[in-house]
């Protein structure tokens, strides 16, 4: 099938796409906020709405919490699933914005025009690039270019409560030979990405109990055990003098990176100085001997996120608190195993405990790390088609956060999932301000246009 007159209608509907986007960030679907359960069932009506003005198969799922929207479309080959969310992020603090977050709108800045509103890149933006590449396909060629399974869901930036339940209901509906996600950001303004590698997520509270109130540190001090004291021991012993982490049996399960993929990386050009000095800093402070990229994409961490205990308002009191606690989160890679490394953190806490001292633990979530299987030959074909379309060729990245919903995919419909997305650093995702570049919703449209074409024909 013709792609040039495929790419043509995109480049004719632009402004019609972009008023269409308009319409879809003025929906104020903030999941989180029960006050707007409607506007989320709203976005659902509306996307669903818009799928089957396109001729798909579609309709609006009942959840526990938010509705799913799916939808179906023709064609025929390769079996493709798309998944995006159509819920956004609360929009405090509301002073900070200069426009109403929801009164959508294209402005011109600088850097070139930017689509501003709440949900413009994250992910409403993305999800629509997608859906327009559809129906620029479906205008010229009467048919989608693939069977194409659409999934949105409304409650991802509300930790996606529905999801696993509905996947596990409807397997055989949704499951497919690959999914398609867009959720994710280009390296730099002029090199497009696909994310292959995820690192999962394991968060652990530990609160350090020692006596069964606050003590005076005159009267008790140098005698009675302190839990800060115990806790900030603990800690340090997290990781040795190279950076690497110290629980018992945490490498289980994390391989090198392989010799093609460092290539890759290292061509990219990547700036630790600038990335650092951006927020103030200048040295890496990780593992001895690894890449920048290789830190914050491939290699597992152990990160102290928040500590507290005893007094720390303004003023002086003396005091040996009556308990300390700290919130530590471990990013994941290859295969390590969350509950392993929760159960051998557990361990190793309450081995270093003095006597008098005791441990509690508060669990904030699991999730493994996940990783696409590149030899399949549509990640190189898109991979190729995304060059064919920026200043840059496109390269296989790995992400330093998490994105459950690629594990989900893997472990529950058996299918790898393709990570291509086209935000870019300054987008201002969760923040006042969120924008979406013109540029990476239209040229966004022309790439997936470009992949589907090669990754199906």
């Amino acid at each position: 099938m013709s792609l040039d007159a495929v790419l043509s209608r995109i480049d004719a509907d632009l402004a019609q796409a972009a008023d269409r986007l308009l319409r879809f960030i003025a929906i104020p679907s903030v999941s989180t906020d029960p006050a707007h359960a409607a506007d989320c069932r709203a976005a659902a009506d509306w996307l669903a709405a818009e799928l089957s003005g396109m001729g798909l198969d579609a309709s609006v799922r009942p959840t526990d919490g938010h509705p799913m929207v799916v939808a179906h479309g023709g064609g025929t080959g390769r079996p493709l699933l798309f998944y995006g969310h159509y819920d956004v992020q609360p929009v405090d603090p509301l002073d900070l914005w200069d426009r109403d977050p929801f009164d959508a709108a294209i402005e011109e800045t600088p850097q070139g025009r930017v689509i501003r509103g709440r949900g413009a890149a994250d992910d409403k933006g993305q999800l629509m690039t997608f859906v327009e590449a559809c129906r620029a396909w479906k205008a010229v060629h009467g048919t989608l270019p693939a069977r194409l399974t659409f999934l949105f869901e409304g409650e991802e930036e509300s930790g996606s409560p529905s999801l696993v339940p509905f996947l596990e209901r409807n397997a055989d509906e949704l499951r497919a030979d690959l999914a398609l996600i867009c959720d994710t950001g280009m390296f730099d303004r002029d090199t497009p990405a696909i994310t292959t590698q995820l690192r999962g997520i394991l968060g652990q509270e530990v609160t350090i109990h020692a006596a069964d109130k606050d003590l005076h540190s005159g009267q008790f001090g140098g005698l009675a055990a302190n839990p800060i004291r115990v806790l900030a021991r603990i800690v340090a012993a997290l990781h040795d003098d190279q950076g690497r982490v110290t629980v018992p049996g945490f490498y289980d399960g994390v391989t090198e990176l392989p010799d093609d993929i460092r290539a890759q990386w290292q061509g990219l050009g990547f700036d630790a100085a600038a990335f650092l000095g951006s927020v103030g800093l200048s040295h890496p402070a990780g593992e001895t001997g690894r890449d920048p990229l290789e830190m914050i994409w491939s290699r597992p961490t152990c990160e102290v996120n928040g500590i507290a205990g005893g007094y720390a308002g303004a003023g002086f009191k003396t005091v040996l608190p009556a308990q300390a606690r700290a919130k530590i989160s471990f990013r994941l890679v290859g295969d390590q195993d969350p509950q392993a490394i929760r159960a051998a953190f557990r361990d190793m806490v309450r081995g270093m405990l003095p006597p008098d001292c005791r441990a509690t633990f508060a669990d904030h979530g699991a999730s493994r790390a996940s990783r696409m299987r590149i030899d399949d030959p549509a990640f190189e074909a898109a991979r190729r088609a995304l060059s064919d379309e920026w200043p840059n060729d496109a390269a296989f990245v790995g992400a330093g956060g998490s994105i459950p919903i690629a594990g989900h995919f893997n472990e529950l419909l058996g299918m790898d999932s393709m990570l291509v997305g086209f935000g870019r650093d300054d987008d201002r995702i969760h923040s006042p301000n969120e924008k979406y570049d013109m540029e990476s919703f239209h040229k966004g449209m022309r790439s997936w246009a470009r992949i589907l074409q090669a990754i199906t024909r």
